[in-house]
């Protein structure tokens, strides 16, 4: 069985791109400008409000092959075509985020495999339908098919280190964030550069692509290692 590891890291939209009506909804109930700004901070959440700017994967042939890593990073106004190995050795390609997704959604048809995310389910497969939706993108697999509790072909482990849970309690079923996990199971965080997925925004804003890129990445290795942990010790 191949497996296909992935991550998506997005940012708000202009907030100027939003007509008045859809602006005045956007800040509705927001009072305090300390408010406002929380708003403007998670439209970066929402496939309505924001856009993907890197797609990071890792493609493994077997659980005893070696991973190899791509990434496909949305550089606004440069077309397809520019790539270059990162330090590490994956690919790293730029482009539109038009041309993202229809590479996206190739990649899934011509490589049929098992797909294996952190909070997947809860973020990035919901994001990437419906973003591709509102770029007329149609995709080429429903990546929220299955029930809440069962998809037998994707593996997201946030789902099933919390026994499928969705309690926030302090309890064997409270859900952690992928860096607690890796630093639980002594697998390296990919947090320890410094960089964290809410300062991807500015980043963005401010032409970081390939930080944008090496920070995803590393996300897409530590959930591929913790898969593997979890496939040793917990898929029983």
């Amino acid at each position: 069985m191949s497996f296909l590891v992935f991550d998506i890291e997005t940012a708000a939209l202009p907030f100027e791109s939003f007509d008045d009506a859809q602006q005045e909804y956007l800040m509705r109930g927001c009072e305090t400008q300390e408010e406002r700004e929380k708003q403007l901070r998670n439209m970066s959440l929402n496939a309505l409000t924001a856009q993907v700017v890197c797609i990071g994967m890792v493609y493994i042939k077997s659980l005893q092959a070696e991973p190899k890593g791509f990434v496909y990073s949305n550089v606004p106004g440069e077309e397809s075509g520019g790539e270059e190995e990162l330090p590490d050795g994956s690919t790293w390609r730029r482009m539109t985020e038009n041309e993202l997704f229809k590479r996206w959604w190739e990649v899934l048809e011509k490589k049929p495999a098992h797909l294996i995310s952190f909070n997947g389910r809860g973020f990035d497969c919901p994001f990437l339908m419906l973003r591709s939706a509102a770029l007329g993108i149609r995709p080429s697999r429903n990546l929220m098919g299955g029930t809440r509790y069962r998809y037998d072909l994707h593996t997201d482990l946030q789902d099933e280190l919390a026994f499928f849970s969705f309690s926030s309690r302090n309890s064997p079923l409270k859900r952690f964030n992928l860096d607690f996990y890796c630093k639980v199971f002594g697998i390296t965080s990919p947090k320890e550069e410094g960089i964290t997925g809410d300062m991807v925004p500015k980043l963005f804003a401010e032409g970081e692509h390939k930080t944008i890129a090496e920070y995803c990445l590393r996300d897409v290795y530590s959930t591929w290692k913790l898969f593997r942990h979890w496939k040793e010790y917990l898929d029983v």
